[in-house]
C-alpha cells in the first residue's frame, strides 16, 4: 500500500514537469508564436490562391518590414518599462523633411538624412530626459512631443508638400527590386540586418543586459550603479531615430510626403510587440517583435482578401491584445535578467 502511495503522484508530477518545461522554452524561445505564424500562413496558402507565391510572400514581408522598423525603438522602450506615443510624429518627420529637403530644396540625400536624424535624436532624447529626471509618465510626455512635432511640420509645409523621393530610394523600397542580384528587396535585407544587430546588442552586450535589469527592477539597477538616465534618454532617442528612418523609407514606398503617414503604425506596432511576446517588465526581445509584425501582416492580408473592413481588423487586434495580456499577466515579472 505504501509503495502504491509513493508511485501514484508520479504521472501528475511528470505532466507538471512537461508543462513547466514548455513554458520555460516559450519564455526563452518564441515557440508558440512561431507555431501560430506557421498555422496562419498554411491557412492562407490553402484558402487563398496565390497567397504562398513568391511575389505575395515578398510583398507581405515588405509591408511587415515597415511595421517592424516602426516598432524597433518602441520594443527597447517597452523592455525598459516606457511607451512612446510620438512614433507617428517622428515617422511623419522623416517622411516630410526628406521630401522637402531633397525634393524641394535639392539637398544631397546624406546631409539631409544626417540633419533629420540629429533633430529626431535631440527631440526624442528630450522626452527621455523629462520622463526620467522629472518622473513624468512617458505617455503624457510623448503625447505632448507628438503634437509638438506634428505642429512644427504643419507650420513648415503649410499643408503642401510637393517634393518627391530620389529614384534610388523608390527602388530600395520596391517589392520588385533585388539585393546583389538576389530576388530579395533591399528593404527586407536592411530589416533583417538591423534585427540581428539589435538582438545581439540586447542579449550579448553589457548595455543590453543593463536594459533588462533596469526594466525588471530600476531600483536594483540604480543600486548596481547603472546610469539608468543614460539608458532611458538613449532609448527614447533611438525610438525617435528608428521611427524617422521608417518615415524616410515610406517616402520611397509611397512616392509623396504625408504628415499623417505614421498614424497607423503606433498601435499596430505596439500590437506586434505584445503579440510577439515582449511586454513591460523586461521580458522578450526584438526577434519576437519581428514575428509579431509578420503575423499581423498575414492576418491583415487574409482579412482584406476576404473583404473585411478596417473596423473588423481593429476589433480583432483588440481581442488579440486582451488574450495575450491575460496569458502574460499570469506570469511573474522577471527580476534576474543579469
Amino acid at each position: 500500500m505504501n509503495s502504491l502511495d509513493r508511485t501514484t503522484p508520479a504521472p501528475e508530477r511528470t505532466r507538471g514537469g512537461v508543462m513547466a518545461t514548455l513554458a520555460q522554452w516559450n519564455r526563452d524561445f518564441p515557440l508558440a508564436q512561431i507555431v501560430v505564424l506557421v498555422a496562419i500562413f498554411l491557412y492562407g496558402a490553402v484558402t487563398l490562391d496565390g497567397f504562398s507565391s513568391m511575389v505575395s510572400v515578398k510583398s507581405m514581408l515588405l509591408v511587415a518590414s515597415f511595421l517592424g522598423l516602426a516598432a524597433l525603438g518602441q520594443t527597447v522602450l517597452i523592455l525598459l518599462g516606457y511607451f512612446d506615443l510620438s512614433v507617428p510624429a517622428f515617422i511623419g518627420l522623416g517622411n516630410i523633411l526628406m521630401a522637402v529637403l531633397v525634393g524641394e530644396k535639392h539637398w544631397a540625400f546624406v546631409p539631409a538624412l544626417i540633419v533629420i536624424l540629429l533633430a529626431a535624436a535631440v527631440m526624442g532624447g528630450a522626452s527621455g530626459f523629462i520622463c526620467h529626471h522629472f518622473k513624468v509618465e512617458s505617455i503624457v510626455v510623448t503625447i505632448g512631443m507628438n503634437f509638438l512635432v506634428l505642429g512644427l511640420l504643419e507650420v513648415l509645409t503649410m499643408h503642401v508638400v510637393t517634393g518627391t523621393p530620389p529614384a534610388w530610394l523608390t527602388t530600395f523600397a520596391s517589392v520588385n527590386s533585388k539585393t546583389f542580384g538576389l530576388g530579395v528587396p533591399p528593404l527586407i535585407v536592411l530589416w533583417v540586418v538591423l534585427a540581428a544587430i539589435t538582438g545581439f546588442f540586447l542579449r550579448k552586450t553589457i548595455s543590453g543586459r543593463r536594459i533588462y535589469l533596469t526594466g525588471s527592477n530600476p531600483v536594483a539597477a540604480e543600486l548596481s550603479l547603472v546610469k539608468t538616465w543614460r539608458l532611458v534618454v538613449g532609448a527614447f532617442a533611438f525610438s525617435a531615430v528608428s521611427a524617422t528612418v521608417t518615415g524616410v523609407l515610406l517616402l520611397g514606398f509611397s512616392g509623396a510626403g504625408q504628415t499623417t503617414i505614421g498614424e497607423s503604425y503606433l498601435f499596430t506596432g505596439v500590437t506586434a510587440i505584445i503579440v510577439g511576446g515582449t511586454a513591460l517588465g523586461a521580458r522578450g526581445d526584438y526577434w519576437r517583435t519581428m514575428i509579431g509584425a509578420v503575423m499581423l501582416t498575414l492576418i491583415n492580408t487574409l482579412l482584406l482578401a476576404n473583404g473585411y473592413t478596417a473596423a473588423t481588423q481593429q476589433i480583432l487586434f483588440g481581442m488579440i491584445i486582451l488574450v495575450v495580456a491575460l496569458i502574460y499577466g499570469r506570469e511573474a515579472r522577471l527580476r534576474d535578467q543579469v
